[in-house]
C-alpha cells in the first residue's frame, strides 16, 4: 500500500510523534510510506531517515497558493491512503480529495480543545469531515467533542484508537535500575510552556505546600524553549519570587525523555485539557505512577492510589493535595502503581494492534 501522512510539519510535538511512530509501523509491515509537511522543522527528521521514509515539504508561506499546491503534491503522489493530523492539515488533505479521490483519507483528532466549540474556523474544519472516510480520535472525550462541532457525521466512521507507545528494548531492559530510594521525589512533566499546559498552577500548588514537603520534592519541566516566550519568562519570575529554583526546574526540549522519565518516581502532567497524552502513556510503559488532572479519558484508566494520583487542573488545592499524596507515598506502593501501569500499557498502547487498526481502516476504505 502506498501511504501518505500528512502534517505541518515534524517539530517536537505529540500529533508528529504519533505520525512518526504510525509511519515507521507501516513501514515495518512493507508499505510505501512518505511524510508531506508545509513547514520547515526537522526534529523527528533523523527517526524518519533512519527508517528509510522520506519527507517532502512545501514551504509557501500564502495561505491560498499553499493549499493548491499540497492539493497538487498530494493527487500527484498517487496515494492508496491519506493520513492527516491537526485541523490545518486535515483540511487540506480533505479539499485535496474534493470533487473526487481514489484513495482513503483518515483525518486525525489529536488535541480535546473545548474552545473548538466557540470558533467558527474550528466548526468548518470539522464540517469538512464529511469528506474524510474515517475520523480517527485519540480518545473518547476527544470525539464527543468533535460530535458536538458536527453532530451530523456519520457515526460509522467514527473511531476511538488510543496512542501507540513505543519503548525501545533497551530502555526497557534498565527500567529496573532505576527504582531506587531517595529522600527526594522527582517528579518528570514534559510539555509545552503554554495555557493549556497549566505551569501557573503548578507553580501556586508547590508555592502553597507545606515547608515539609517542599524539601522532600523536585520538579524537572522539559518543554521547548523561547528567549521571546513572555510566558516562560514570567513563570520563571514567578519561580524566583517565591524561592522555588531548587524545586521546579524549566528546562528545554530533550530528546532523551524517556531516560528522564525512568530517573523519576513520578511522572506528571497537570493540563486542563488533552487529547491523550503521550507522556502519561510513556510513562505507564515505564512502570512510573503518574500525577495528572482529570481530562480526556484519563479518569477511565488511571484510579486513584491505584497506579497514580489524580487533580483538578483549575483548583490549586487539588494539585497540592495531589503532590502530597505522592510525597507521602512509599517506595513498594510506587512500585505496585507503576506495575499496574505497565500491565495496562501493554495491553492498550501496544504498537502492533494500533498500526493494524489504522492499516485496516485504510484497507477497508474504498
Amino acid at each position: 500500500m502506498r501511504i501518505l501522512c500528512v502534517i505541518d510539519s515534524l517539530i517536537s510535538g505529540g500529533a508528529q510523534k504519533q505520525m512518526v511512530e504510525l509511519a515507521i509501523g507501516f513501514k515495518e509491515k512493507g508499505h510505501e510510506v512518505c511524510f508531506l509537511t508545509y513547514h520547515d522543522i526537522d526534529f523527528f527528521k533523523p527517526r524518519l531517515d533512519k527508517a528509510g521514509i522520506e519527507v517532502k515539504k512545501i514551504l509557501e508561506p500564502n495561505y491560498i497558493k499553499r493549499l493548491l499546491k499540497m492539493r497538487k503534491a498530494i493527487r500527484n503522489h498517487k496515494p492508496n491512503g491519506v493520513i492527516a493530523f491537526l485541523d490545518g492539515s486535515c483540511f487540506i488533505s480533505t479539499f485535496a480529495g474534493l470533487p473526487s479521490k481514489n484513495w482513503t483519507l483518515i483525518v486525525g483528532e489529536r488535541n480535546a480543545k473545548p474552545e473548538l466549540l466557540k470558533s467558527f474556523k474550528s466548526r468548518i474544519y470539522r464540517f469538512f469531515h464529511f469528506f474524510a472516510d474515517y475520523v480517527v480520535a485519540n480518545s473518547q472525550a476527544n470525539l464527543d467533542l468533535v460530535l458536538k462541532a458536527n453532530p451530523f457525521l456519520n457515526k460509522k466512521k467514527l473511531k476511538v484508537i488510543y496512542n501507540i507507545v513505543n519503548i525501545p528494548s533497551n530502555i526497557k531492559d534498565v527500567r529496573e535500575d532505576y527504582q531506587k530510594v531517595s529522600e527526594i521525589v522527582k517528579v518528570v512533566i514534559a510539555a509545552r510552556y503554554d495555557y493549556q499546559k497549566n505551569l501557573e498552577a503548578l507553580i501556586e500548588a508547590v508555592n502553597e505546600l507545606p515547608s515539609e514537603y517542599k524539601c522532600k520534592l523536585q520538579i524537572d519541566w522539559y518543554g521547548r524553549k523561547s528567549k521571546d516566550n513572555k510566558r516562560i519568562i514570567d513563570n520563571q519570575n514567578k519561580i524566583n519570587n517565591y524561592n522555588l529554583q531548587s524545586i521546579i526546574r524549566l528546562n528545554d526540549v530533550t530528546t532523551n525523555i524517556l531516560e528522564k522519565y525512568l530517573e523519576a518516581d513520578f511522572v506528571a502532567l497537570v493540563s486542563h485539557y488533552e487529547g491523550f497524552p503521550n507522556t502519561i502513556c510513556e510513562a505507564m510503559a515505564l512502570s512510573k505512577p503518574v500525577i495528572v488532572s482529570k481530562v480526556s479519558d484519563i479518569p477511565l484508566f488511571i484510579k486513584e492510589g491505584e497506579n497514580g494520583f489524580l487533580c483538578e487542573s483549575a483548583e490549586i488545592e487539588s494539585i497540592k493535595i495531589a503532590f502530597m499524596k505522592a510525597i507521602d507515598s512509599t517506595i513498594e506502593k510506587r512500585s505496585i502503581m507503576g506495575e499496574n501501569n505497565y500491565k495496562f500499557s501493554n495491553t492498550e498502547f501496544n504498537k502492533e494492534m494500533i498500526v493494524t487498526k489504522y492499516l485496516d481502516l485504510l484497507s477497508n476504505g474504498k
